[in-house]
């Protein structure tokens, strides 16, 4: 299978469809993180490739909703609409089957609302961070190993870990790196899942 994973600069998803047996490529603005197929540029650029499937990151910045209360700034200037015309341009893109992965935000009520709402305590990974999921063509993302009971152990500084990161250079990045157990999760069902329960 031929994987695009688009705006991805860390090489995570990237990285889990080829341990998976499979052609991806990442691709961003950025350089990769990691040694891999990866295409530094506008992911315009590759879309008709002829790709079986594509995982898309697109920027957060001005749609999470964690940036509402600079909202009414970011629709003056135009970046928050440019921002959604390009989820628009990925899930509309003639890639048969797509995941558009983001935190909650405005999506929901701008374009439609994510297909499944995804947590890290589901895939092995003791932490809470809502992750929504917008799928075309692809079953639901099934759970691969509960660790709730385990997060809930934990103070609330560790399992809401990304939410508390102090100030720094690199804390956008450290925030929007995708949690391996997303990753392998994606690989091992997307990559064989013909399935059911489609959206």
């Amino acid at each position: 299978m031929k994987v695009l994973v688009a705006c991805e600069y860390s090489g995570t998803v990237r990285d889990a469809f080829i341990r998976a047996g499979h052609e991806a490529m990442s691709c961003d603005m950025l350089p990769t993180d990691k040694p891999g197929p990866h295409y530094k540029g506008d992911v315009r650029d590759v879309l008709g490739c002829h790709w079986d499937l594509m995982i898309c990151h697109p920027p957060c910045t001005h749609l999470a909703v964690s940036g509402a209360a600079w909202f009414e700034r970011k629709k003056a200037s135009g970046v928050q609409d440019e921002a959604l015309d390009f989820v628009r341009l990925l899930l509309d893109c003639k890639i048969q089957r797509i995941c558009l992965e983001n935190p909650i935000s405005i999506i929901s009520t701008r374009i439609r609302k994510p297909d499944q709402i995804i947590h890290p305590w589901q895939y092995g990974h003791p932490e809470k961070k809502a992750t929504c999921l917008w799928l075309k063509g692809l079953p639901l993302l099934r759970p691969t190993k509960d660790v709730k009971e385990e997060m809930m152990a934990l103070p609330k500084g560790k399992r809401e870990r990304l939410h508390y990161l102090p100030p720094s250079v690199d804390r956008w990045k450290l925030r929007s790196v995708t949690f391996q157990g997303f990753a392998d999760a994606m690989a091992d069902q997307w990559g064989v899942d013909s399935g059911s329960n489609l959206v």
